[in-house]
């Protein structure tokens, strides 16, 4: 039995932060797991700009409704989920994920959550487990299930390299440059093709 676990921001959608850096006109957060592998690091590191410049989750949710999934994701999860399981891995937060899980067709996410207090500021998050990713792919081959994953960012690579079949997906040249050995692809029939393989 095969599940496909895929990560979110950068492979099915743009990224929110980079999205919400150019709507606020803070380029600083335009940083991702692309650039940072530490995300609590780098989480800390976006609450502090965020509260500096007063800024709290209705201003990201506003740009985040302003968010489509990127050209042909919904149909690739859709031809996907017609011959395997699917599942979301993602960093992000119940309170980011909502629009965009509605415009991919409602898929399966596990994601985090953040803590906001009552005026709307974002306080804190409370991340699901640690490795989180890593650590959902381990659970499900524990109860059975063989593991295919695709990501683009430094916090995939473990449960990348962790699975049966696993590849980056539109990634930066450093982080291919690093995991030779990791098949890379740059669209969504290449990837559609290289899942299909490995079922």
């Amino acid at each position: 039995m095969n599940v496909v676990c895929l990560d979110l921001e950068g492979v099915l959608v743009p990224e929110i932060w980079i999205a919400f850096s150019e709507a606020s006109g803070i380029p600083e957060l335009r940083r991702t797991t692309r650039d940072e592998p530490d995300y609590n690091k780098l989480m800390n590191w976006r609450l502090g700009i965020l509260k500096e410049h007063g800024l709290g989750l209705k201003e990201i949710q506003e740009t985040i409704a302003t968010i489509d999934p990127l050209p042909g994701a919904r149909e690739f999860l859709d031809q996907l989920r017609e011959i395997t399981q699917v599942i979301i891995l993602s960093d992000t937060f119940t309170q980011f994920a909502g629009p965009l899980m509605k415009k991919l067709g409602w898929p399966t996410l596990f994601c985090n959550t953040l803590k906001v207090a009552d005026d709307g500021s974002i306080s804190g998050f409370e991340m699901r487990i640690q490795n989180a990713k890593l650590a959902s792919v381990k659970a499900l081959q524990s109860i059975g299930f063989e593991t295919i994953a695709a990501g683009d960012s430094f916090n995939d690579l473990a449960m990348i390299k962790a699975s049966k079949a696993g590849f980056l997906f539109r990634s930066t040249r450093q982080i291919m440059d690093a995991n030779p050995e990791l098949p890379a692809y740059e669209t969504f029939d290449e990837l559609l093709g290289a899942i299909r393989n490995a079922l």
